[in-house]
């Protein structure tokens, strides 16, 4: 990318730093959520998307209040329980403002494939007795899929209409930088106990992948917003993230 003039301010750390990232960052400086609020209302930004490391639930939670004090949509691109909680849709339907969420999906990702071949085969007869997804790749979002906890709330995401018992790991490889592989595996059985296997190996740039669902979920939350609708966006959320 060209420089594009785009300043970078600080922002909330709370639990984005986690151990992988902590060496690059300080994590005792950041900004209040009042601050980070007074900077939404300064710029007239209309939505936030979020974009924290997978496993930040506490500093998605304080850019939500920071949202709904400035007034802004909020898209929720990350694992973080938002659009899943009660109180935050509660929340944000109280104040007139749209909520999207949560987890992204990827235009053609691995979740995408999965969901698709598990539909498919179950549609078709096959009862599926299991399955795994291996995940690896070169990006930050990778160094945070390191640490089991943070990767707690990946695998509930990605479960989410699976559909069978789905084992998810990931591995840091950094040569791959923004690349991702993925390796999906299902089993099962067909007509008369039939054994059934399906491998599946998929490569993606990942950033990219998830751009354009990015930007059509901000649309969608801007529309909204004009349109005085608040709360939680479902047919919004269930096309285009992949937990509601």
């Amino acid at each position: 990318m060209p420089h594009l003039g785009v300043p970078v301010t600080e922002g909330i750390l709370a639990d984005g730093v986690g151990p992988g990232s902590a060496g690059p960052i300080d994590p005792r400086g950041g900004a209040t959520p009042g601050e980070v609020a007074g900077h939404l209302r300064r710029t007239g930004s209309h939505v936030v998307l979020n974009f924290l490391p997978t496993g930040a639930q506490r500093a998605t939670e304080l850019y939500a209040a920071a949202a709904v004090e400035a007034g802004c949509a909020f898209v929720n691109c990350m694992p973080a329980v938002l659009a899943r909680s009660p109180e935050w849709r509660a929340r944000f339907a109280a104040a007139g403002l749209p909520l999207v969420g949560d987890d992204l999906k990827s235009s053609f990702g691995a979740t995408l494939v999965h969901r698709a071949l598990v539909e498919a085969l179950t549609a078709s007869g096959v009862h599926l007795t299991g399955g795994h997804q291996l995940l690896a790749g070169g990006n930050m979002d990778f160094v945070n899929l390191e640490d089991p906890e943070r990767m707690k709330s990946k695998k509930a995401t990605k479960s989410t209409g699976a559909g069978t018992s789905t084992h998810v790991s990931a591995q840091y490889l950094p040569f791959m930088d923004d690349r991702k592989v993925a390796y999906i595996r299902l089993d099962g059985v067909g007509f008369g106990a039939s054994p059934l296997e399906l491998e599946l190996r998929l490569v993606v740039e990942d950033s990219p992948s998830a751009a354009g669902h990015a930007l059509d979920a901000a649309r969608h939350a801007r529309a909204a917003l004009d349109q005085g609708v608040g709360g939680l966006l479902e047919e919004v959320s269930l096309a285009l993230m992949k937990a509601v």
